[in-house]
């Protein structure tokens, strides 16, 4: 049985209208659903809706449900629709009279939840993307006041660097970095958090005294070289994440997993190479498409690439190249990117954006698109 999550507070419509937005109920749609324990908003709003992040709209304007975060498991949802032809959830309160399986759920800490902020908690608490130039600026790990490879809880840490006496630090590891694939430009490094420590000598560098901190918990190896940041430095998110669609095309990649897998599923988080100089915002809604595999169409009929002889990959590539398709024996066709998926963005660096998968129809994969048209 699942435990309940800590919810992602979405902002209702009146905070962040979304009235453009015309719902479409699916047609498979059911009339009536019970609430499971383990639903969340997002699962609900996506039995009725296409788009779930347009869930506010589908839930407003409600006066049985007076707040739609306060459902619990056994409630029955009914799906109707008002004078003016607009989809509504409702309770239905004659539900738990007529059905010999209803009972009382008391109203309390049970309350289902929007999205599962457990399932993204560890990335938005210990794996940030920092520039490397930033990184080299940072106070940094010299050694420890023992020969070991291992820091534990009350070890002692000599940093080069200023550090304020008495303030917390978060202890990070640089990891490789990101990079775009197609210009191979460095977009950022990936930092992981592998501890915190407090200071308690402020240090002096110029006058080649190290500051010195005390360990106060370890989640992995703290090794030389490892940098500081102030504890609650890049962890700042907004209370409310107003999920939309941007409002200019988009188009970018799946570049990397915090996993370091290959292939995701719903509810993973993939990084892209997509971030706020791409004017990429916290709870925009993003497109993951993938590219259909080219065919080359020749004397032996139509194959893709893979399975086409030398001389007519030859000719593909030399079409390609020069922009020349005349050879009447060999033609490439390009085909289109398929949607497979959707993913909320949840944490915009300059270049990059770590988002989680909310919908995929097939393995999402590195290399796959993260478009708006």
């Amino acid at each position: 049985m699942k435990s309940p999550f800590i919810a992602i507070i979405l902002a209702l419509g009146a905070a962040f209208p979304v009235l453009a937005d015309v719902l479409t109920i699916k047609k498979d749609a059911p009339k009536q659903y019970v609430v499971k324990k383990g639903d969340t908003l997002w699962d609900i709003s996506a039995i009725y809706l296409n788009e779930p992040w347009l869930w506010p709209e589908l839930w407003q304007m409600n006066p049985q449900i007076d707040n739609p975060h306060l459902i619990y498991p056994g409630d029955a949802l009914a799906l109707i629709y008002d004078a003016d032809g607009n989809p509504r959830l409702v309770i239905n309160k004659a539900y738990r009279k007529l059905s010999p399986m209803g009972r009382i759920t008391p109203k309390g800490k049970d309350a289902i939840t929007t999205l599962p902020l457990e399932l993204i908690k560890p990335y938005l608490s210990f794996e940030q993307a920092i520039n490397s130039d930033t990184i080299k600026e940072k106070p940094y790990i010299l050694g420890a006041n023992e020969n070991t490879k291992t820091q534990t809880i009350d070890h002692i840490l000599y940093v080069k660097g200023n550090l304020k006496r008495n303030q917390a630090y978060a202890i990070y590891h640089e990891g490789a970095p990101y990079t775009d694939p197609k210009t191979g430009e460095k977009l950022a490094s990936r930092a992981s958090y592998v501890g915190m420590a407090r200071a308690f000598r402020a240090g002096d560098a110029a006058n080649g005294e190290p500051a010195s901190v005390r360990v106060e918990s370890v989640k992995r190896e703290i090794k030389q070289g490892d940098f500081l940041l102030p504890a609650m430095e890049g962890q700042m998110l907004p209370v409310y994440f107003n999920m939309h669609r941007p409002t200019q095309p988009l188009q970018g990649h799946v570049i990397a997993s915090p996993r370091e897998v290959r292939e995701f599923s719903t509810m993973d988080v993939v990084v892209l190479n997509l971030g706020s100089e791409q004017q990429v915002e916290v709870g925009h809604v993003i497109d993951i498409e993938r590219q259909s595999p080219k065919v080359i169409d020749g004397a032996r009929g139509p194959r893709y690439t893979e399975d086409s002889s030398r001389l007519e990959k030859l000719v593909s590539a030399t079409s390609e190249l020069f922009g020349s398709e005349s050879d009447e024996d060999s033609i490439t066709w390009k085909m289109p990117a398929e949607k497979v998926g959707e993913m909320i963005i949840f944490k915009v660096y300059d270049k990059v954006s770590y988002a989680l998968i909310t919908k995929n129809q097939y393995p999402i994969r590195i290399g796959d698109l993260a478009v708006i048209h």
